[in-house]
């Protein structure tokens, strides 16, 4: 299973570059932050496994449970990030374990999404101001919320065409 998320990661390593080289032209200001090497980039995310990734225009939450969501008709277990239609497992189990650190793809994703919805489980709870001032910096606007309205709101914004990404844990999770 492990060399499974391997290979996937591994293919999913030209898209990266791609991303990376065709992005807009960059401002002076952007150029003067330097992107992290490829083997740095990926040696920050080996917390997050590549899971699916689907066309833009079919991407949907379908239901959830306690421990998951299904997707396109697939289910999947525990934490999800989803960055470009790329769905990807994500490490924290707990609210307190969302940190800068654990949403650091976002320091060289490009272009960067519009909104990113933070599912925090059962319930909404207060955003640290580390944390919200990480996701700021990234020119990104924030919306947490509770998990099931996380995935609701993902599915309007991403029909609409909006760049948008979503980090949730599953519903069950209450702290």
């Amino acid at each position: 299973m492990a060399a499974a998320r391997g290979q996937k990661a591994l293919a999913a390593l030209p898209h990266l570059v791609k991303t990376l080289r065709s992005s807009e032209p960059v401002s002076n200001a952007l150029r003067l932050r330097h992107l992290p090497s490829l083997r740095r980039t990926f040696s920050l995310y080996d917390q997050i496994n590549l899971i699916d990734s689907v066309p833009e225009d079919q991407l949907r939450f379908q239901s959830y449970d306690d421990t998951g969501f299904k997707i396109n008709n697939v289910k999947y277990e525990g934490s999800l990030l989803i960055v470009e239609n790329k769905i990807m497992t994500w490490t924290p189990k707990t609210f307190a374990e969302i940190t800068a650190e654990s949403l650091s793809i976002f320091k060289v994703v490009h272009p960067i999404p519009e909104i990113l919805i933070l599912g925090c489980g059962r319930n909404i709870q207060p955003i640290s101001p580390e944390l919200r001032k990480f996701v700021r910096s990234t020119g990104m606007k924030l919306e947490a919320v509770d998990s099931r309205n996380a995935a609701s709101t993902y599915n309007i914004l991403n029909e609409e065409g909006r760049p948008v990404a979503i980090a949730l844990l599953p519903y069950g999770v209450v702290s």
